[in-house]
């Protein structure tokens, strides 16, 4: 049963490495996802499920320590998802976590995260929203008590210079998903529109899903702690217990 979760954007430039000159325009959101991360720790989960977006080559499951770099945007630093595995066991799945998994395994590392095992889970962002609800199910099934650290953002589409250019429609969208994600609200999660969220560059929204179909029937409040659009994409903190 799901007992908490913690929603967090997903974007490299919340690791300050990666950041570099331009990381204090997103210390407001570490604060915010750290706080959300320590309120996951407060639920004393039995499992923890890292949910993030991916491309469809990355979509499925991570185990614990698996690994993910952000090499690719010049910085050398490699980050671990949970506890390494004991000596001797192998890890199931050698691929690099997706960029989202990666931020939230440095999230978890910023934590000193420690109190519940960990998994991954990359959800390509095309997957349906009745099947990413399924799969939420799933996950909280899995144990007596589960909690979700979601990452993904909003649309891409705030301003002139964002990745998508500016779209009417994005102000709106993003509107709508942090007011679900701050009142925990299932039915209003699991309506966004998957096709409109695809045209705005909104990656959060199969996450988001995955973490409505968890949720269904836990009966928990939500809290939005952080809710901004630097560099013209929708960021969104929210926690849920």
């Amino acid at each position: 049963m799901l007992v908490a979760a913690a929603v967090c954007p997903s974007p490299p430039l919340l690791v300050p490495d990666v950041a570099t000159g331009a990381a204090p325009e997103l210390d407001a959101a570490r604060a915010a996802c750290a706080d959300a991360v320590g309120l996951l720790a407060a639920a004393r989960p039995d499992r923890l499920y890292v949910v993030g977006a991916a491309d469809e080559g990355a979509h499925g499951g991570y185990p614990a320590g698996a690994t993910g770099s952000f090499a690719g945007f010049g910085v050398d630093l490699s980050v671990r998802l949970g506890a390494e595995p004991p000596r001797g066991e192998a890890e199931s799945d050698d691929r690099p976590l997706p960029l989202s998994l990666a931020v939230g395994a440095w999230l978890l590392a910023r934590a000193d995260w420690a109190d519940a095992p960990v998994e991954g889970l990359g959800v390509a962002v095309s997957t349906a929203a009745d099947v990413c609800a399924g799969t939420g199910r799933e996950l909280a099934a899995s144990a007596e008590r589960v909690a979700l650290l979601v990452l993904g953002d909003g649309s891409a589409c705030r301003t002139v210079k964002a990745p998508g250019y500016l779209d009417e429609r994005a102000a709106g969208f993003d509107a709508e998903a942090a007011r679900a994600l701050g009142t925990a609200d299932v039915a209003a999660l699991l309506a966004l529109d998957a096709g409109l969220a695809s045209e705005l560059r909104a990656a959060g929204r199969a996450p988001w899903q995955v973490l409505a179909g968890a949720a269904e029937g836990a009966g928990l409040d939500g809290r939005l702690l952080f809710e901004d659009a630097p560099y013209g994409v929708g960021y969104f903190v929210a926690a849920w217990s």
